[in-house]
């Protein structure tokens, strides 16, 4: 299979494959869903607090930005970043973990996978097109949204899906890239939240070398008192450059 085929044909526009892929993604109902569903703390308790949505689009910049420098495809790497966790349960990671173990107490044996999930929101779930479910999306965004960075190796994969990727294999640059992205978003913006909201303070975070690296450069090159919220601000950035 081409990086660009799908299973449903489409009729040729002013877009490129991935571009189109992008688009179906931001206009899906589930893409919407990611604004009530949070990433560490939940959104009730403060109105600012990061969800699954403003995450993939902080991924979805850091991610199209590092693509063009880079010499990679930006749309590409843009739509594995907006679909990347389109399978999440609410309530943060802790949500997922509490299905897992649920699915697995009523005979699941495989669990709960929220990669797993995402490639099955964009493939049959989201319900937008009358000869078809799913998005319809192109095989290297599907590739990326259910492997990340390394090689799917589950034993519930069945044989369809082995037909039109090998999942044993790792997928494009892409979405190994989208990946790197993901870490780099969710690290800062936890961090950044939590501080906001005095949940954790820099004494906590000194204990790691990179993070004092960051506090060190910020009060010294910048001369910022650490009690001033643009203090937290130049910290988070200079985070996620180091």
């Amino acid at each position: 299979m081409q990086p660009q085929e799908r299973f449903y044909p489409v009729t040729p526009d002013f877009r490129d494959a991935f571009g189109r892929d992008r688009d179906r993604i931001i206009h899906s109902s589930y893409f919407r869903r990611l604004e009530y569903k949070t990433q560490v703390f939940i959104n009730h308790s403060g109105d600012y607090f990061r969800t699954r949505l403003t995450h993939s689009l902080e991924v979805s910049q850091i991610a199209r930005t590092l693509a063009k420098n880079l010499g990679l495809d930006e749309n590409l790497a843009e739509a594995i970043a907006l679909a990347h966790d389109l399978g999440h349960t609410p309530f943060g990671h802790a949500g997922g973990d509490e299905l897992d173990k649920i699915m697995r107490h009523y005979g699941f044996h495989h669990g709960f996978d929220h990669n797993f999930q995402s490639f099955r929101v964009v493939t049959k779930l989201e319900k937008r097109y009358k000869d078809f479910e799913g998005l319809n999306l192109s095989f290297a965004t599907l590739e990326g949204v259910l492997k990340h960075s390394y090689p799917y190796e589950k034993s519930f994969i069945n044989s369809n899906l082995q037909n039109f990727f090998r999942v044993e294999f790792h997928p494009s640059l892409e979405a190994i890239l989208v990946d790197l992205s993901d870490e780099i978003a969710y690290i800062s913006a936890d961090i950044d939240d939590g501080i906001k909201y005095g949940l954790i303070g820099f004494e906590d975070l000194k204990e790691n070398a990179l993070v004092a690296r960051a506090l060190e450069f910020v009060e010294r090159e910048e001369g910022i008192v650490r009690h001033d919220s643009i203090f937290r601000h130049r910290f988070t950035s200079r985070l996620i450059t180091m």
